[in-house]
């Protein structure tokens, strides 16, 4: 009997040796393996974060009879995530793990984890566990790869959207006018026409554009007309010798006014007039004469046609020919519409006197945002203005107010590429992609293009990003960025145009990967006074070698 129990006590420990010998042999012997990743430096693209790693078991390393989990850990700044484990059996394991030869077998995984904030700073482990029967040995844990590059993260998703411009004029073109008429066939001027009241209005005008401090004369003309009749050669002459008539004329009209000499025009048969007179009278069949005048462009044939309508004749010749034989006397003014900051002030002091222009405008001088909506809000109420409806949405993105923003959007009237636009970057800020692109594709604007080059960034498609932004006209940032993550260094380098303190990053990162420390510390330096960005460098993996 303790014959027996020797036995078996001999049999249960040499089960216990193997057991133990098999599972800390491949702890022992874990240094033999061979793992690799692909990356060896971790990128989160699209906010997911994908690498291959490799691993190869060394001959007589797996013990046939073994099981062995692997779990991948990214490890970081915030914690820990785990993967489910991999898991392995020898070869006379009966599971349904994936067999590793005795022989010596190289595996390969696919890992996945999804990114969170603080990823930046971390490192992929490998934690295995390696079993035979009830016992179980804690492998050495195995560091695979480090940090996480959030490169794509710098882009800027605001999006791309303008105001409607105004169409507001500093200098108002004015004229100030006054004319002569003459009798029939003649070029000779009436002293009543001097004193006529055209003449008394024309010079009034003229003092009153003197004493005016906001306008400024900016050249003087005659225009001298024949009416049509009696044949184009004849009226030509005759237009000519009334410019010359009142030429004479001018420096009576102006005696005493700071007037210059005016440039005097010929005409001739003033047909253009004629229209225009037969449009406004009462005339029965004015109709008639203005389908023969768009009938015929011969003034010959004009003049005959309308001769031949002999009531209709005799009653152009009382009512509208008279009025076609002058001079026309013309000062034109140019006129200071309010300045810059004239328009600024009047924001604060008397905002009611300014037109709609002149509120779209004011509300691109001001820098707070909330009088920048009261302008928008004031023109649409006092001038029913859609680019307000417009430009108020566009001030509620600038402040980040995306509910009123969309309201000031469904209110504009006017359905076109740039309300598409607008609506594609209150999806894009609200993440919702699909629709943003849709709206942009629609749209087919500059600024509509920039905006799908910034979702193709965000969604991993780096050459489709820098398709539709290498020609875009507007911030170079995300162009910039776009290069660099398709490692165009040199196409990064040369889309550097603005002047912002933001470009000082990206000109880091591309000293960085072409391995220059001397840039690299400069770019980062001129950083300090961004906190934000200076931070963030200070994690980047991409200056991970220059700390």
């Amino acid at each position: 009997m303790r014959q027996f129990l020797k036995v078996l006590a001999a049999a249960l420990f040499a089960s216990a040796a193997v057991a133990c010998s098999s599972a800390e042999k491949m702890a022992q012997l874990a240094n033999n393996v061979q793992v690799t990743c692909d990356p060896v430096i971790l990128e989160a693209i699209a906010g997911d974060i994908d690498a291959t790693v490799t691993v190869t078991y060394p001959e007589g390393y797996f013990h046939p009879k073994a099981i062995l989990a692997v779990t991948p850990v990214l490890v970081y700044e915030g914690g820990e995530v785990e993967m489910r484990p991999f898991m392995y059996q020898g070869e006379k394991v009966k599971d349904n793990y994936k067999t590793v030869s005795s022989a010596g077998q190289t595996v390969r995984e696919r890992i996945h984890f999804v990114y969170e904030e603080g990823m930046e700073v971390a490192r992929l482990e490998l934690r295995g566990v390696a079993s035979y029967k009830a016992k179980s040995v804690n492998l050495p844990v195995k560091k695979v790869a480090d940090g996480v590059n959030t490169t794509y993260m710098l882009a800027e998703a605001d999006g791309y959207i303008g105001y409607k411009a105004d169409n507001y004029q500093e200098i108002l073109k004015q004229t100030a006018e006054g004319q002569i008429k003459y009798s029939v066939n003649s070029s000779d001027v009436a002293s009543k026409e001097l004193t006529s009241q055209s003449i008394k209005d024309f010079q009034a005008a003229l003092d009153e554009i003197n004493s005016n401090e906001r306008k400024t004369i900016s050249g003087t003309e005659i225009v001298a007309y024949a009416s049509p009749e009696g044949g184009e050669k004849l009226n030509a002459k005759l237009s000519d010798n009334r410019g010359k008539s009142a030429d004479q004329a001018w420096g009576k009209i102006t005696k005493g006014k700071d007037v210059a000499d005016p440039e005097v025009k010929s005409i001739g048969q003033d047909w253009e007039g004629f229209q225009e007179l037969v449009a406004k009278s009462d005339i029965e069949d004015k109709d008639l004469i203005l389908r023969v005048l768009n009938m015929y462009s011969d003034p010959a044939v004009r003049e005959s046609e309308i001769k031949n309508m002999s009531e209709i004749y005799t009653s152009l010749k009382t009512g509208v020919l008279p009025e076609l034989r002058r001079a026309r006397f013309i000062a034109n003014v140019e006129y200071q519409n309010y300045t810059s900051d004239e328009l600024v002030k009047l924001v604060d002091e008397n905002m009611d006197v300014l037109d709609e222009e002149a509120l779209l405008r004011a509300a691109t001088l001001v820098r707070d945002a909330d009088t920048k909506i009261e302008l928008y809000k004031k023109a649409i109420d006092k001038y029913d203005s859609d680019r307000a409806r417009f430009n108020l949405g566009v001030a509620y993105l600038q402040s980040n107010d995306l509910n009123k923003a969309k309201r000031a959007f469904n209110d504009v009237k006017t359905k076109d590429e740039d309300l598409e636009n607008a609506l594609g970057v209150i999806d894009m800020r609200n993440g919702d992609y699909d629709s943003a692109l849709a709206h942009f594709k629609k749209a087919g604007t500059n600024e509509a293009k920039g905006n799908t080059g910034v979702i193709n960034m965000l969604n991993g498609d780096y050459a489709q990003a820098l398709e539709n932004l290498k020609d875009f006209q507007g911030c170079c940032f995300n162009k910039t960025l776009a290069y660099i993550l398709n490692d165009d260094l040199d196409g990064a380098t040369k889309a550097i145009k603005c002047r912002d303190i933001k470009m000082n990053y990206l000109r880091a990162i591309i000293a960085a990967r072409q391995g220059n420390a001397e840039d690299v510390a400069k770019y980062l330096d001129a950083l300090k006074d961004n906190k934000a960005l200076y931070d963030r460098a200070q994690k980047d993996i991409e200056f991970a070698q220059y700390r």
